[in-house]
């Protein structure tokens, strides 16, 4: 093909050959379709040069409210994992504060009637506490006594016990065992030297146990003392920071408490002096030893582990009577027997009715619902706190009377329905 002549080259061409469809503006590769206009306000657009305002060619930007969501979630999960540490390391101190309340709600009454009567409250309290506790350490050194004789007991018959146990074994077996060879034997054994290196290592524990125990006890003391001397002040500080409505209904629900509480223990203090009583004379007209001591464990083992409080603890008369004579022992268990249907049928309704009025089984559920939670804890204070939220519920639950369908079909007695005899 020959070059083109230069006159060709200096000449314009006319018009552009379409040879395809027309480039969009601003496409790549094609330059600019127009001239750039400073006044645009997307600028001049090149082939290098992306139009301002335009997303980055990475991606999307991120979201301004993103970074804070994430900073607030690890606020909250910190706060939840330290809350829970603090909650784990504090559970001691918030069981034994809320065993301390509950007992303080037990003495609130006394503490309030001897205040009426020109005694302070400081004083009251204390006066209290000191019966409460002489009245304990009486019952625990008696019944250690009670625990000590029959240990020594035990230990000085055990030789012939253990002669007795030989002579039936040379006598059916027609062996000739000897005690002083079996001592002898025991005595040398490992397994002998090695429970002595564990109850010596164990014996730290023992005592570690023991002060954490009397470290427990000191601090509801101090706490309940605390309680019951302040509880005008402590219900004034704290119906200071609510308002009128709702310090009406805090006050309402400490009364009950107060009430269901206290109600509770007294009628159980009474039902335990008179199963204790009933218990030491028939314990003392069969002859059985140390009667009033059992019938001091009778009593309260009885009355404040309800259901079956009173078969547990017939089960230490039961062996003692044993031991005097079989017969007595059976005795001692029909008495625990008819004893537990009088007063479940007959004295307990009486003595509850005003106090804590609510149902056996929900007693027995919420007494294994306390243990499952708080152990023993939460068996001795299972069923004031039921009565008092029973009787908190109860004033705001509105009851309407029976139709007399409702009624009729409740105490209707059923008809027997009689079967056409077959011929």
């Amino acid at each position: 093909m020959p070059p083109p002549r230069a006159a060709d080259q200096d000449a314009a061409p006319a018009a552009p050959v379409a040879s395809g469809p027309e480039p969009e503006p601003g496409a790549a590769g094609t330059g600019p379709a127009w001239p750039a206009d400073p006044a645009s306000p997307r600028g001049p657009v090149g082939p290098g040069r992306p139009p301002t305002g335009a997303p980055p060619a990475g991606g999307e930007r991120m979201p301004p409210w993103l970074p804070r969501a994430v900073l607030l979630v690890l606020g909250l999960v910190a706060c939840f994992q330290l809350g829970s540490w603090a909650f784990s390391q504090l559970i001691g101190l918030l069981v034994n504060i809320l065993i301390a309340f509950f007992l303080a709600l037990a003495i609130e009454p006394a503490v309030a009637r001897m205040a009426a009567g020109g005694i302070r409250r400081g004083l009251a309290t204390f006066l209290v506490f000191t019966a409460v506790f002489v009245v304990s350490v009486g019952f625990l050194a008696v019944l250690g006594s009670l625990l000590a004789g029959q240990i020594v007991a035990m230990v000085e018959g055990f030789p012939g016990y253990l002669d007795s146990v030989i002579n039936f074994i040379n006598s059916t077996l027609r062996t000739d065992l000897s005690r002083l060879e079996i001592q002898e034997s025991v005595l040398r054994s490992d397994w002998l030297r090695k429970y002595v290196q564990n109850s010596a290592s164990g014996v730290l524990d023992v005592s570690a146990t023991v002060l954490g125990g009397l470290f427990k006890l000191l601090t509801i003391g101090l706490f309940s003392f605390y309680f019951a001397a302040d509880g005008p002040r402590l219900r004034r500080a704290l119906c200071s920071v609510l308002p009128p409505a709702k310090q009406a209904e805090v006050l309402r629900a400490w009364e009950i408490a107060v009430a269901k509480t206290g109600g509770y223990l007294y009628s159980r203090g009474l039902m335990a002096l008179i199963s204790g009583v009933a218990t030491y004379i028939v314990l003392a007209v069969l002859g059985v030893p140390y009667a009033p001591v059992l019938a001091m464990w009778v009593g309260l083992v009885s009355q404040f582990i309800p259901t079956i409080g009173t078969y547990l603890a017939g089960a230490l008369p039961v062996l003692l009577a044993f031991t005097v004579d079989p017969w007595y022992a059976l005795y001692v268990l029909g008495f625990v027997v008819v004893y537990q249907q009088f007063e479940n049928y007959v004295l307990q309704p009486k003595l509850t009715s005003k106090t804590v009025d609510i149902h056996p089984a929900v007693a027995f559920g919420s007494v294994i619902a306390g243990t499952a939670l708080l152990g023993a804890v939460g068996a001795l204070i299972a069923i004031p706190a039921v009565a008092t939220l029973q009787a908190f519920l109860g004033a705001y639950v509105k009851r309407y009377e029976l139709t007399r369908d409702a009624d009729s079909s409740t105490s209707r007695p059923r008809r027997r329905v009689r079967l056409p005899r077959l011929r």
